[in-house]
């Protein structure tokens, strides 16, 4: 490898040419195998994905972070990068879909490749080689043209047998000079189920920590782990040129700012529904808030939907809101009886409420309690599952209407594909421009879609709009205290909103009196 890479965060990209490749079960063996060696390693995702993170989690018990190249530029990739390193070995970054496919699926802006630019990581490529023979020649032939900057650095191939890599190996290693470092058997202990948003979260798959347990000696097994190691920048056991004064591995930061040898201990999450460790913005680097020091005030409690309905969360999103002065609240609309007390706002993420839409609306006591706060004027944020969750009902996948808590009139209802799909940036329509609402006239914020539901009533007090078509439409229920819709926002990509969403908490607490 380069030598330059000495200096860098050690770490390594696991990028494929398509969805569908097994990222994901390899990028888990492979932080399994890392950890069981003392390596400390930390996970991190291409893309808007919320699902690999959560399988990263179930290794590490440490959260993964999303790396985004249209949420982010190259310089708060580099930081959010560096951050998530903090007290780390390694990285292992899972890339998303083909790893030259970005925005629009024709432009590199927002691809893994770019990010792997942005960072300077070297890939392993991995390829779903069943049913593929010679053929899989041309194919990597083309991948490696179209490698600008020399970061394929090795190759994995997926889903084959010992005897089939072993004679396509030498013969792809002496074609194309790219080094063949390993394999995964075609094994169904080695698979991951997946439903129509992705794959299914790790908590649904039986026994998925002993599959990734399988996955991680499969790998010993079928791979040159010694070299991923050294490509990853590893050397004798150690991230290069990362020992501490202790003589234990740190996290080398020469060129990425933020990262610290020492880091912070990060406790592990309790099983269930209870989050993962949501951290001290302070000590783990939130992504940039505004410039004005946030005052030593009583912390804003925020009440966060988290469990099986409810589980998309982007771990920078949360840890902005900690750095502003909120204080994360935990609560399940699925199994609490009501809402915790004395909060002074709301949110209610994405997830899966379709599929808890019979317990959802048995929870009465729960549906009643978050329409009574939100009359009550706590501000709410509501995105995708939580949007379908405040309206009057939910119409599953049968067709049968649920009760949900009567928040917005009408139903939400299942469509069959996906409704409005990828990246958006969300504007205030015309008609809101003078309002005080979260989102301030000439303010931008950045997000996703990804569903298969949709609204009788989707708002019209945004405009939102695609990158690369420039498609738009208007969506968002909004006002000073509220944001209502389908897209998933990412909010540093406009802090003011989290500002403003947090102080309009602390004007709720202190006008309800419940402000410590």
């Amino acid at each position: 490898m380069d030598g330059k890479r000495g200096g860098r965060i050690p770490g390594i990209m696991i990028g494929a040419v398509k969805s569908g490749s097994g990222k994901t079960m390899i990028t888990c063996a492979l932080l399994e195998a890392l950890k069981e060696r003392g390596l400390r390693p930390r996970a991190f995702k291409c893309g808007p994905d919320y699902i690999d993170p959560m399988f990263h989690r179930t290794v590490l018990e440490l959260p993964s972070r999303n790396l985004d190249g249209f949420f982010s530029g190259p310089e708060d990739l580099r930081r959010l990068y560096a951050d998530g390193m903090a007290g780390g070995g390694v990285a292992v970054v899972e890339a998303a879909m083909g790893i030259y496919d970005g925005l629009g699926g024709i432009r590199e802006e927002g691809s893994a490749y770019d990010t792997a630019c942005a960072l300077d990581l070297p890939v392993l490529l991995v390829v779903d080689a069943h049913g593929m023979g010679r053929s899989l020649l041309p194919l990597l032939a083309g991948f490696l043209q179209y490698d600008r900057e020399k970061r394929i650095a090795g190759v994995m191939l997926n889903q084959i047998s010992g005897a089939f890599f072993q004679r396509v190996k030498p013969v792809i290693q002496e074609e194309l000079g790219v080094p063949v470092l390993g394999f995964l058997p075609r094994l169904p202990a080695l698979s991951l189920e997946s439903r129509h948003l992705g794959l299914k979260l790790p908590e649904e798959i039986q026994d998925m920590r002993e599959r990734i347990r399988k996955a991680a000696r499969e790998l010993e097994q079928g791979t040159e782990m010694e070299r991923v190691l050294e490509i990853a920048g590893v050397r004798d056991g150690y991230p290069a040129g990362s020992m501490t004064a202790g003589g234990n591995p740190g996290c080398v930061g020469a060129d990425l700012s933020g990262a610290e040898a020492s880091g912070r201990a990060e406790s592990a999450p309790a099983p269930g529904r209870t989050p993962a460790h949501w951290g001290s913005s302070a000590a783990s680097g939130a992504p940039a808030a505004p410039s004005a020091p946030v005052p030593a005030l009583s912390p804003v409690r925020i009440g966060v939907a988290r469990d099986e309905a409810f589980c998309f969360y982007y771990e920078e999103n949360l840890r902005l809101l900690e750095g502003l002065g909120a204080e994360l609240v935990p609560f399940s609309p699925l199994h609490d009886p009501r809402l915790p007390e004395g909060l002074h706002g709301l949110i209610l993420g994405g997830g899966y409420p379709e599929l808890y839409a019979a317990q959802l609306e048995e929870n009465a006591s729960m549906r009643e309690s978050v329409r009574a706060a939100i009359a009550g004027g706590i501000p709410s944020l509501a995105e995708c599952g939580g949007f379908l969750y405040l309206h009057q009902t939910l119409r599953d996948e049968t067709g049968a209407a649920h009760a949900m808590c009567g928040v917005l009139p009408g139903s939400c209802f299942y469509t069959g594909k996906l409704v409005r799909f990828g990246y958006l940036s969300l504007e205030a329509a015309e008609g809101q421009k003078h309002a005080a609402g979260l989102l301030r006239p000439g303010g931008q914020v950045k997000g996703h879609e990804f569903h298969y539901y949709d609204s009788q009533d989707n708002g019209r007090d945004c405009i939102a709009r695609k990158p690369v078509s420039g498609q738009s439409w208007a969506c968002v229920h909004s006002g000073p205290h509220f944001f209502w819709g389908f897209p998933h926002l990412y909010y540093p990509s406009c802090p003011e909103f989290a500002e403003r969403f947090v102080e309009a908490g602390r004007r709720y607490g202190t006008r309800m009196g419940t402000m410590r």
